[in-house]
């Protein structure tokens, strides 16, 4: 039996190969933290090397032709009882839907925007008296046949409505242009991005970061009723509104590396 203190190789294998083990694994730290730190001393006095960049703009412009019309339709009554009031109001407005319907407008594209009771007030010697009330409904429409649009407006004023706050024009589903109108936005910036490369002798190499805004795309048309005296009448014929064209248009901001 081997008195020694440090057990022979050949008594105990599994030692000796966990010390050997042990051995390179300690040298190899050594040379990784005696690599690095000559790496660190070699920096020393000088600033992280940053990217060469440019950052150009560019516009891309799309046209397409609307396909929907947004209408907000506005019912407006006075009177001396709150009951009478709404039983009137409700004749109305149930008509106009009936009538919007009929025109083939879907219960869907049929909103209640606003209903609101309120007194009307009288000032006389100092004080106040309530002398009646007002009664205020909104309907908002969207006309996808646009065809259908004089007529709709037609036959709202027919059927008693007192106020058209305007219509307005936008395209149902623009996703097509506006990826079309991105990718002319980013040649555009590309564009100006090689053309100042080439007078400095850089190579534009590839894009860093990018940044895009667009336009809301609605096309407000003004169009007004002409009321009555007591705010319950109005309405004739419809003129022939045209939808024109709508701009689609991208707006992007392109920083591109360039050595």
């Amino acid at each position: 039996m081997n008195s020694s203190f440090w057990p022979d190789w050949k008594e105990n294998r599994l030692f000796t190969a966990l010390l050997a083990l042990l051995c390179i694994a300690f040298i190899f730290l050594v040379g990784f933290k005696a690599w690095n730190a000559f790496g660190e001393h070699d920096q020393i006095g000088h600033a992280p090397r940053s990217r060469d960049t440019i950052t150009m703009d560019g516009e891309g412009k799309v046209t397409g032709k609307p396909t929907l019309a947004q209408i907000d339709l506005g019912m407006f009554m006075e009177g001396k009882d709150v009951p009478e009031l709404q039983n009137q109001n409700s004749q109305k407005v149930n008509a106009i839907i009936a009538a919007m319907k009929g025109l083939g407008i879907a219960e869907a594209d049929l909103q209640t925007s606003n209903y609101t009771i309120s007194p009307k007030f009288e000032y006389k010697d100092g004080s106040q008296n309530v002398v009646g009330y007002m009664i205020s409904q909104n309907l908002n429409l969207k006309v996808r046949d646009l065809s259908k649009l004089s007529a709709v407006l037609a036959k709202a004023g027919q059927l008693g409505t007192n106020q058209v706050n305007g219509v307005s024009f936008t395209i149902d589903d623009p996703t097509e242009l506006k990826q079309e109108a991105r990718k002319k936005a980013l040649q555009d910036a590309r564009n100006k991005a090689q053309e100042l490369a080439d007078a400095l002798g850089v190579k534009v190499e590839r894009v860093v970061t990018f940044a895009e805004s667009s336009n809301p795309m609605i096309q407000p048309f003004p169009y007004m009723y002409k009321a009555e005296a007591t705010g319950l009448g109005g309405g004739g014929t419809a003129p022939d509104i045209q939808p024109g064209s709508l701009d689609v248009i991208s707006r992007v901001s392109v920083t591109f590396e360039i050595r």
